[in-house]
Parts: structure tokens; C-alpha cells; sequence
């Protein structure tokens, strides 16, 4: 079996000082990927031994976006963004190994004025083409922070968020559409009614212990990879950041 972990750690820097160090042995994950890295190289150096080998992809912009992935397995290749050059906010690590491609994402936010609403969906459009050609050529693993609740049993305040950021009839229908173009929710897959389990919190007092929370993290696998899912899990108890862990088993595709 494979292990995968996906966690949005809000500024790597702090986390590692709430435990994520712990975490990230704790779990022993195959493939660990990391979203708002929010620092650049040569701030902080993280040893997990010589099994992991570490990619990083930073934001131009100081203190903000970036990702990393931690791999036990040693891809074929390894491309930073959607384009060819390097991405400007550090947004997207993709590795290709034998049998697979990993996608490490974390999708823009569409801010709470929605000043950022029409980027993001332009940005979908290229995100689900891209895949769509990924897919065309070996199955995909998509992990990371999506920055939308899909369904309303995605959150727990869903008619007093209707419209808002992150929950949107346009955001929402992007992730539609990107499932329709042959890609499964793994979590929702495993588990289609299950209700408040979630993967984001606000940090306003309460809100956590109260469990109103927003699920936006996820891993994506492309349809045919269904036979392979063994589980698919949230780590809800995991604290460090304002979203927690989310871990994909699936059976070994790399032998």
C-alpha cells in the first residue's frame, strides 16, 4: 500500500514549531506535500533522512503561497507550474513517476470581495486542461488546498455562505467540471454522506472547538484509479495550522 499525505500548513516556519515535525514522522507517508510554504529558499532546512528527497516551489513574493513535496519514491521528472518557466506565486509541483503523475496544488483564493473571483476561474480552466492532458498520458493524484467547499455537506454553514468566497455557484461549478472531466473526490467517494468532517477552520475564537469548519483540502484521482482506493482520511485532531492533514491510501501503483 501507498501512503500520501496533503497539508496546508499556513507558514511552514510556525508549524514546525506546533508539531509538524512530529506529524510528518508520526505518519511515515510515502509522499508528504505541503501547500503555503510561505517562505523562500534557504529560510528554514527540514532532514527527514536521505529516503526523502524535497522540492520546493516558492513564491517571487516574500512570506506568501508556495509548496513543497516530500518523496520517498524518486520521480522521472519534475515540473514547477502550469507553464514551462517557474510560476510566479510558487502555486503548483507536479512529479511524474512510472505509473502516475502527483499534483501538488494550492489553488487561488478568490478573496473575500471576490476582487479575485475572475483570475481564479481563468486559472481552473488551465488547471483542468492541464490535468486533462496529464491524464491523457498516465492516471493523476491531485492533492492540496482547492479553496472551495464543493457540496453544501462541504461545510457547516452553507446557506449563511452561499456566495461567499470559496463558495460560490462559479467556484463550485469549476470543481464540477473538473470531476466530469474524469477525476474522483476520494474522500467523498469513500465516504458520500458522511457530515462535519472538515479540513479548514477561521481562527476566531471558538470556531474550531465548535467544529465549523469548511472541507477545501482533497485528493483527486483520476477514475480509473478507483479500484486502487483503500481510504481516504482527515486528520481532524492535528493542529499546527489553521487546516489539517488529509491522507490518501491507495493500493501500490508504482510496482
Amino acid at each position: 500500500m501507498m501512503k500520501l499525505v496533503s497539508w496546508n500548513v499556513n507558514g511552514l516556519r510556525a508549524c514546525v514549531n506546533k508539531g509538524f515535525n512530529d506529524y510528518f514522522k508520526q505518519t511515515d507517508a510515502d509522499i508528504f506535500c505541503i501547500q503555503e510554504t510561505k517562505l523562500q529558499e534557504g529560510q528554514i532546512s527540514l532532514e527527514h533522512g536521505e529516503e526523502y528527497t524535497q522540492y520546493w516551489n516558492y513564491a517571487v513574493k516574500k512570506g506568501y503561497s508556495g509548496t513543497a513535496v516530500f518523496t520517498k519514491i524518486k520521480p522521472l521528472s519534475v515540473r514547477y507550474g502550469l507553464e514551462e518557466e517557474q510560476e510566479p506565486e510558487g502555486r503548483i509541483i507536479t512529479l511524474e513517476f512510472d505509473t502516475f503523475y502527483l499534483v501538488n496544488v494550492y489553488t487561488p483564493n478568490a478573496r473575500r470581495d471576490l476582487s479575485r473571483l475572475e483570475f481564479r476561474l481563468e486559472w481552473e480552466d488551465s488547471f483542468r486542461s492541464f490535468l486533462q492532458q496529464l491524464d491523457a498520458h498516465k492516471p493523476v493524484m491531485v492533492c492540496g488546498d482547492l479553496n472551495v467547499a464543493h457540496q453544501e455537506i462541504d461545510l457547516k454553514n452553507w446557506k449563511s455562505n452561499r456566495g461567499n468566497s470559496g463558495f460560490t455557484l462559479e467556484e463550485r461549478d469549476k470543481m464540477t467540471r473538473l470531476l466530469e472531466a474524469g477525476f474522483i473526490d476520494s474522500f467523498r467517494h469513500r465516504y458520500p454522506e458522511r457530515t462535519d468532517t472538515y479540513t479548514w477552520w477561521s481562527n476566531m475564537p471558538k470556531v474550531r472547538e465548535r467544529n465549523v469548519g469548511w472541507r477545501i483540502d482533497y485528493f483527486l484521482i483520476s477514475s480509473r484509479l478507483s479500484p486502487l482506493l483503500v481510504d481516504a482520511k482527515i486528520d481532524c485532531e492535528i493542529t499546527g495550522s489553521d487546516h489539517c492533514p488529509i491522507v490518501l491510501e491507495v493500493a501500490d501503483i508504482t510496482l
